[in-house]
């Protein structure tokens, strides 16, 4: 008997063992990079996110672009890119392009502090996940997750995250 539009779709035994997996995994990987980044750089995870996505970027980004690209709300970026100011590793000035917007910009201590961090963050994502799994699991665990993210940001356009 096929299932009424009000009947909910239940995961069958499979697919919520891999459910299961998926939130404890993500869970416990994220707990430990953003573990290994407190004990050895004094950095949140959030805080090394921000310093790849403004080097990436070339040294800044607009906060409400940078905010997006995080998948964070404007407030958390500001909050946590404020602590960062502290700390000398991002200045915050107004857009050189319109005056409006506020831009966030890699100091060089927030451009040493990336460079000091990146290989042991590097080396906890190769040992916690890249080196666990075949080249070919891996790769669909990006397909996955690349279907997700395309899901959920069509499901709310007005988030630029990528």
């Amino acid at each position: 008997m096929a299932n009424s539009v009000n009947e909910p779709r239940w995961l069958d035994d499979e697919q919520q063992r891999a459910w299961r997996s998926f939130l404890l995994g993500t869970t416990l990987l994220l707990d430990r990079l953003d573990e290994d980044l407190r004990r050895d750089h004094g950095l949140a995870s959030v805080e090394y996110e921000i310093l790849v996505r403004l080097s990436e970027a070339g040294g800044q980004l607009r906060m409400a672009k940078l905010a997006a690209s995080l998948a964070h709300s404007r407030s958390r970026v500001t909050h946590t890119v404020k602590r960062m100011e502290v700390s000398g590793l991002v200045v915050r000035a107004e857009s050189p392009e319109d005056g409006r917007g506020v831009t966030c910009a890699l100091t060089e201590a927030g451009a040493r502090m990336l460079e000091t961090a990146a290989p042991s963050h590097v080396e906890t994502v190769r040992q916690s996940l890249v080196d666990l799994v075949e080249p070919a699991d891996l790769a669909a665990l990006g397909r996955v997750m690349d279907a997700v993210c395309d899901r959920l940001i069509a499901d709310h356009p007005e988030r630029e995250l990528r």
